[in-house]
């Protein structure tokens, strides 16, 4: 291949998915922080996320959470797939697995992969999450009237929303809460747990 074919290919081409991923958020961290007019000290203070996290997550050195990336989104007033969607991308488009961009967290026993290619004004997301036998995640308050709809498709999850007593949820089991209040998901069962999650803002957002 010539050496100007070779210049003309992005760094994702040259690493596994992970990885640009990694890169492809980062990249898309630092255009938005910079449009919105932060600096990283700025956006530390607004998010709550370190600004030594929010280096490394824009030099591609570190995959956020979705707790973390949802802190982020909040502090920018943006979606969360903002921050992890490729740009110019078209209006159909086919999400295989192996392409999909899936977030873990730094132990492996929470993972989130987005099924929305896009890019734009939403109000709506929707995710595929993943919990590790008998392991808690815990979720920060989104912005207000944020409602989230989830459905458990594999396993038995109990989900616990600000203070009201816990839901237990088995399989084809389905909830609605508003999550602008500290939440949590919890798989009782020894086995991995499947859940499908739609988040619906009250309001555009705007990238």
């Amino acid at each position: 291949m010539h050496s100007e074919a070779l210049a003309s290919l992005s760094q994702e081409e040259f690493q596994d998915p992970f990885e640009a991923i990694c890169v492809r958020t980062g990249r898309n961290l630092r255009r938005l922080r910079t449009r919105r007019g932060y600096s990283l000290d700025r956006l530390a203070k607004v998010s709550g996320v370190s600004r030594a996290m929010l280096g490394q997550i824009e030099t591609g050195k570190s995959s956020p959470t979705l707790n973390v990336l949802a802190k982020i989104a909040a502090a920018l007033e943006i979606s969360c797939g903002s921050l992890i969607i490729e740009e110019d991308m078209p209006t159909t488009v086919l999400l295989t697995r192996a392409a999909s961009k899936t977030l873990s967290s730094n132990d492996g026993k929470f993972e989130t992969r987005a099924l929305f290619p896009y890019d734009g004004d939403r109000t709506v997301e929707f995710y595929e999450l993943r919990i590790a036998p008998h392991h808690t995640e815990r979720a920060d308050a989104h912005r207000k009237g944020t409602i989230e709809n989830l459905v458990v498709a594999q396993g038995t999850v109990e989900v616990v929303v600000g203070k009201q007593p816990p839901h237990i949820l088995g399989e084809g089991d389905a909830l609605i809460f508003e999550a602008d209040v500290p939440h949590l998901y919890r798989n009782m069962t020894g086995g991995p747990a499947v859940l499908y999650l739609v988040s619906t803002y009250r309001e555009v957002i705007h990238i």
